[in-house]
């Protein structure tokens, strides 16, 4: 007789608007209003994250603060403040420990847990996610969604199922009808442009991904192809991993002649945001962190960062964000080189964390 088939315990915990709820927790006067975490709107600001009293209204991360404003004028901007936020994530992690040490975070506000063998003997995953949601809002004011399935892929879906303070749980039995009807826009790494041509290759659900053959998924999308093969049918075998190192990928160019004008250099970004984007899905990773690099003609150095709450999924985005961070640097020399890199990793076929890595948001004014 054969013995029953084990699964793996995994659940994905995603803190609600991390960066605005802290400040909404700290500040009295924000509760219950509009706010965005970044830069203002009377320079050329990026939102990190928004209340989502401003997201009823479309305010989103990587937004310039300038639309922001457009669409919710009653919008109340604050700078971000990484030494609170890194000391609630400690805090959040240390609830975390109390029930596995298999915790792979991917950044300050996100985490994987293996709770196939918990701490306390609890057993029941669902029950550890209820609990660890207690402790978050008892202990520090804050709430959390967690998503609890037999792998990586759909505990990280699920847990964006019933935000904010969600919980739902996709067990084994019902993971092959769940991914045939997810949207494709709703699989990891499918941003604008891979979606429009999944469109236009008339796939719009799991469904229609399942029906391919994984010979022409990796035609059309590259290694990606396979990711999309295994997951659309529940394969993941993706173990929690602690303890990953950190790494980036970027691109830099250094030019022939020195550059003195924003218009040279923005033409030089938009083609480095395409080649950065065409390599990140060649390696089949997503980040939170864009970092731009510039280089004057006299080999002064500098860099600017800026960490989203959700990742980097589209050339677009990475092109935005990063003109956002040129546009406050001065050109008061000319310059010899320009780059721009994405970290802080979530990864298709690994999801690896970066640990505890913080955005420079200077000149953020």
């Amino acid at each position: 007789m054969d013995s029953p088939q084990t699964y793996r315990k995994i659940i994905h915990l995603d803190m609600d608007a991390f960066y605005a709820s802290v400040e909404q927790r700290d500040f009295p006067e924000y509760r219950g209003k509009a706010i965005a975490v970044g830069g203002s709107p009377d320079g050329r600001g990026v939102v990190a994250t928004a209340s989502y009293e401003a997201r009823k209204f479309g305010v989103k991360s990587a937004m310039s603060s300038r639309k922001a404003l457009q669409l919710c004028p009653d919008i109340i901007f604050t700078r971000p403040r990484f030494d609170v936020y890194k000391q609630v994530s400690y805090q959040i992690r240390e609830i975390f420990q109390r029930y596995t040490d298999l915790i792979e975070p991917l950044s300050l506000d996100e985490a994987f847990l293996d709770v196939t063998m918990d701490k306390q003997g609890i057993g029941s995953a669902i029950d550890i996610a209820r609990a660890i949601k207690t402790a978050i809002k008892e202990e520090l004011n804050l709430t959390v969604s967690a998503g609890v399935s037999v792998n990586k892929f759909v505990a990280k879906i699920a847990s964006d199922m019933d935000k904010p303070n969600g919980l739902t749980f996709i067990g084994p039995s019902k993971i092959l009808k769940f991914m045939e009807s997810l949207p494709v826009e709703k699989f990891f790494g499918v941003g604008k442009v891979t979606a429009k041509k999944m469109h236009e290759l008339g796939l719009f659900t799991g469904m229609d991904l399942k029906k391919q053959r994984e010979d022409d998924l990796v035609r059309w999308f590259g290694k990606t192809g396979h990711f999309f093969y295994r997951i659309v049918r529940g394969i993941d075998d993706r173990p929690v991993t602690p303890n990953r190192s950190s790494k980036s990928v970027g691109i830099e160019d250094t030019f022939e002649a020195d550059i003195e004008t924003f218009e040279e250099l923005n033409a030089i970004l938009q083609r480095l945001s395409r080649q950065l984007w065409e390599r990140i899905g060649k390696k089949e990773i997503s980040g939170r962190t864009l970092t731009l690099k510039l280089k004057y003609a006299d080999f002064v150095q500098l860099t600017r960062s800026l960490t989203l709450d959700t990742s980097f999924d589209s050339e677009e985005k990475i092109y935005a964000t990063a003109h956002s961070l040129l546009s406050k640097i001065s050109l008061a020399n000319k310059v010899r080189l320009l780059g721009i890199s994405i970290s802080n990793f979530v990864e298709e076929t690994d999801f690896p964390k970066e640990g505890v890595q913080l955005a420079l948001f200077e000149n953020y004014r």
